[in-house]
């Protein structure tokens, strides 16, 4: 009889978090856990949480039953942002037996001694202060693509972020550490890795956060290129001001880095990026867009942007709308502020009521959906590799072009985790691109 016991996890938030869960993961397998399904009964189950939104602090709670569900009897630890930001009130939620912050989430086998069900859950948490070292992280295993964690914590001062609060200053991983991870991860079959982090950019503060650059970001995407046998490097979100020249035209002529860039803006008003106190105004957005373009006039550009900043008028949204509306962008991720605890943002006049935030929301989603349809149609006819997904999703396989045009067709296993060429078609009613194979042979 096998008396391993069994974890399962759930992760909320960003690819950073993705990163971190999935070598969390790895670590239960030397103290004899298997990891199952989170639907599954399990003796363990870890939350890993995000403190971004007022939307994934309320899911926190349903997972939570959701685990009781599957076995009343289960241990339940809660790790991540959240547990650093708030740990007493996790700890007080029925049925969360451990909290661990920041730097305990790493050692959290070293509490696995014992799993009896608790009346409070116990909290290990350390000042935020303390956060000053690094732990590499990698995700492996979770779907085809490998997101592979370079730096951590953030040295800016955004008026609604609690992220520095919740990951400490910006420190990074050795270069030397970075490539071993990609090297790893390549060996093991993967064939595109995304880079992550708080602030990617800003890669290159020591270990420790010193803040004299070891290496800049630029140096790392320079050596992830030399990598052997890595076919798709994509870098994830990085910030305008900290995007440069040289990094954008070593993409453009790279072998494997793609041509794909996540770029947050947050809003199109140089009036509120000041309140937001953001470290750049719109028209240095405008250039690193025009930039790319020129480059690379086939690039993805994808943006962030938050609806409902304190301050935020009718005629300031408008600016932000007709801004984004002008902009050869991709498509839009769009966040309705929310209030976080312990940032200045919070305490600001002139809150804009929540349903006008939803109202706003919904408006830049329909351009969202305006601008994908439009980057979409502008590729069908062209030649592109697509990398194809691990899941069934009603019976057809998804996948990505380098520059994340997503495609279907019809289910075959045998397409998994491989890349194709392909000519793209046409746009299909749920907005996903149908294609056809430019050549028969699938490379197992």
């Amino acid at each position: 009889m096998n008396g391993r016991k069994k974890v399962a996890f759930y992760t909320l938030g960003c690819k950073l978090n993705f990163s971190e869960t999935s070598t969390i993961a790895r670590s239960f397998e030397h103290e004899e856990f298997d990891r199952v399904d989170f639907s599954q009964p399990a003796d363990v189950y870890v939350i890993n949480t995000c403190s971004v939104t007022e939307n994934a602090d309320k899911r926190f709670k349903t997972i939570v039953k959701q685990a009781q569900k599957s076995n009343s009897e289960a241990f339940i630890i809660a790790i991540g942002c959240y547990a650093q930001l708030q740990p007493n009130a996790l700890a007080a939620i029925d049925g969360v037996d451990l909290v661990l912050g920041a730097t305990e989430k790493f050692k959290i086998t070293d509490y696995l001694n014992d799993l009896t069900k608790k009346q409070l859950g116990a909290v290990h948490s350390c000042a935020i202060e303390d956060a000053d070292f690094y732990v590499g992280s990698y995700s492996f295993g979770d779907r085809t693509r490998a997101f592979l964690k370079v730096q951590d914590g953030c040295d800016y001062k955004c008026t609604y972020c609690t992220i520095p609060l919740a990951r400490g200053i910006s420190r990074s991983d050795t270069l030397q550490n970075v490539l071993n991870n990609a090297r790893e991860i390549t060996q093991k079959g993967i064939k595109e890795i995304v880079l992550t982090g708080v602030n990617i950019g800003d890669y290159g503060k020591g270990e420790f956060g010193n803040k004299k650059h070891e290496h800049t970001f630029f140096e790392l995407v320079q050596a992830l290129s030399k990598v052997e046998g890595l076919q798709r490097v994509r870098i994830s979100s990085i910030e305008p001001n900290l995007l440069k020249n040289e990094t954008i035209d070593f993409v453009a002529q790279s072998d494997n880095f793609v041509p794909h860039f996540h770029i947050p803006l947050q809003s199109g008003s140089n009036q509120l990026l000041k309140f937001m106190r953001r470290r750049y105004m719109k028209e240095l957005y405008v250039d690193r867009v025009e930039h790319i373009k020129s480059k690379m006039p086939n690039a993805c550009i994808g943006v962030d942007v938050i609806v409902g900043f304190p301050g935020e008028t009718d005629d300031l949204f408008l600016e932000t709308y007709e801004f984004l509306n002008a902009l050869d962008i991709s498509y839009l991720h769009v966040f309705s502020y929310s209030e976080r605890p312990n940032t200045v943002a919070a305490q600001m006049d002139h809150k804009v009521p929540k349903e006008v935030r939803t109202k706003r929301s919904k408006m830049l989603r329909g351009l969202s959906s305006k601008k994908r349809r439009a980057f979409y149609e502008s590729q069908l006819g062209s030649v592109q590799t697509v990398l194809f997904e691990g899941e069934n999703k009603e019976g057809y396989i998804h996948g990505f072009t380098p520059n994340y045009v997503k495609v279907k067709t019809p289910w075959n296993p045998n397409l998994v985790n491989t890349t194709r060429e392909v000519s793209l078609k046409q746009i299909d009613e749920d907005g996903l691109v149908r294609f056809e194979f430019i050549s028969k042979e699938v490379t197992l």
